[in-house]
């Protein structure tokens, strides 16, 4: 099937009320006190998150908002796959996929998606495994084989010439799109991009003090930081149980990250993104019913001999914009494709659409003008 058909969203009243009376029967578990969030996230402030969520959060004016989005649903390689197609009334506008990580959504880019749509024809896809993109239905759902699904989704729509972007994990799908299509990808940008080094000594030499301090947070992210990524990469299914159960569970294992791979400045993860919107992106995996499809796409990589295998050099420009937690080192984007713009930006973590719009407009903007 190659259809594409057009979605709105509608969650049914029934699935809104039970997530409302879930979250006010939540058996709140005891912690030990004082110890902040270095143990994980703290139950008073989730406590006081999930009462938001449930009492004061207005789902029917968020689903209001995400519809003004066209949005429309298309089968590949057996996975119903969904995005947003906002076209630019601009008639030198470059046709622009952008492609997520976990735990994000389609929804993340609301801050952004006008701005772009001033010189792009904006294509924002749910990643396979997430939200309306989910759940899986087969395993096998690999970087490389979502790489190519997207590619056909733009192939679908007409658009023969087109740029890629990808923040987080995201970007390992966009640069493996472009590896892939060099012929129709005209770049392809990233922010919060990973990047490692090899067993060669010879990657730690010469490195500036900015790059010596991505290395120090790439080690204390495999020390402290790793374990939502072993649990997923070994046992998602064991995991999706309690996840799927509680809204709650949901919320706190989603929060977390926002919290952690967010600009460090903002005290609380709401203050990065906003509560509304953090909360927007939670419901979508909760009424997707999709928080065990899209821990298994970290068991799929983990899984996958080619993950961490040697690739060719992608012969597609990359631009790489960095926010103030990226650990991305220079040298090392340099193997995977030839880097034409790298920006160091002063604000924004991970999820830099959401927590510096402007910024990410920008700089997004500034590669695809430049080539």
């Amino acid at each position: 099937m190659t259809e594409i058909r057009p979605f709105r969203i509608d969650i049914p009243q029934a699935d809104v009320d039970d997530l409302r009376d879930r979250l006010t029967r939540t058996r709140w578990q005891p912690e030990i006190p004082g110890q902040g969030w270095s143990r994980g996230v703290p139950v008073d402030y989730l406590r006081e998150l999930a009462d938001y969520w449930a009492t004061k959060f207005d789902w029917r004016a968020v689903e209001a908002r995400l519809n003004e989005m066209p949005q429309f649903l298309t089968e590949v390689d057996g996975q119903t796959l969904h995005f947003a197609h906002v076209r630019s009334d601009n008639p030198a506008a470059v046709p622009l996929l952008i492609t997520h990580d976990w735990p994000a959504s389609f929804a993340l880019y609301l801050p952004v998606v006008e701005a772009l749509r001033a010189d792009f024809h904006v294509v924002v896809v749910d990643n396979p495994g997430i939200a309306f993109s989910g759940p899986l239905t087969a395993p096998g759902w690999t970087t490389a084989r979502t790489a190519a699904a997207l590619n056909e989704i733009m192939a679908r729509l007409g658009y023969q010439r087109y740029g890629v972007q990808g923040t987080g994990g995201g970007g390992a799908t966009a640069v493996e799109m472009g590896r892939q299509a060099p012929d129709r990808v005209i770049g392809v940008h990233v922010n919060g991009h990973l990047t490692f080094p090899s067993d060669d000594p010879g990657d730690f030499a010469g490195l500036t003090e900015a790059e010596q301090e991505r290395l120090r947070r790439l080690q204390e992210f495999r020390d402290d930081k790793m374990g939502f990524n072993v649990i997923q990469s070994t046992r998602p299914q064991t995991l999706g149980f309690g996840l799927h159960d509680s809204p709650a569970g949901q919320l706190a294992w989603i929060v977390e990250k926002f919290k952690e791979w967010t600009d460090p400045a903002a005290e609380l993860p709401e203050d990065s993104v906003g509560r509304d919107l953090l909360l927007t992106n939670v419901s979508l995996y909760w009424f997707t019913g999709t928080a065990g499809s899209s821990a298994n796409l970290y068991w799929e990589m983990a899984h996958d001999p080619s993950a961490w295998a040697p690739k060719p050099k992608s012969t597609v420009p990359l631009g790489v914009g960095l926010g103030v937690t990226d650990i991305t080192v220079r040298r090392f984007a340099e193997r995977e494709a030839p880097v034409v713009h790298w920006t160091e930006l002063p604000r924004g973590g991970n999820f830099l659409p959401a927590e510096q719009p402007e910024l990410f407009v920008e700089d997004v903007r500034a590669f695809f003008r430049a080539l």
